[in-house]
């Protein structure tokens, strides 16, 4: 059960750190934790921070030997991020509940 959960951490993670970097490297400001307009080199730094992260749990749990149901995890964490990401960004006035800064 364990394995589980930190799988779909990893797949979260993992495919969370997408937009990021993409928008950082394109040189786009995107949301962060850290604020709702960050700056392009903000979002590649959190990009790699979720990677990195990504990576050492999957290193945790020797990715190299997971079995279907670890993978399933990875998967369902990578697609449940997504479309909620996706929702979460349509919405030209999301922030998280922290983001005290105007629209």
């Amino acid at each position: 059960m364990v394995n589980m959960i930190l799988s779909i951490i990893c797949g979260s993670l993992f495919f969370n750190a997408i937009p990021h970097l993409v928008k950082g490297i394109c040189g786009e400001m995107h949301m962060t934790p850290f604020s709702r307009k960050s700056s392009a080199w903000l979002n590649v730094i959190w990009g790699w921070i979720n990677l990195i992260v990504a990576a050492v749990i999957a290193i945790c749990l020797n990715f190299v030997t997971w079995g279907v149901a670890t993978w399933i995890g990875f998967g369902l964490g990578g697609i449940g991020i997504s479309i909620w990401l996706s929702i979460f960004w349509s919405n030209p006035d999301a922030r998280l509940p922290w983001h005290t800064d105007e629209p």
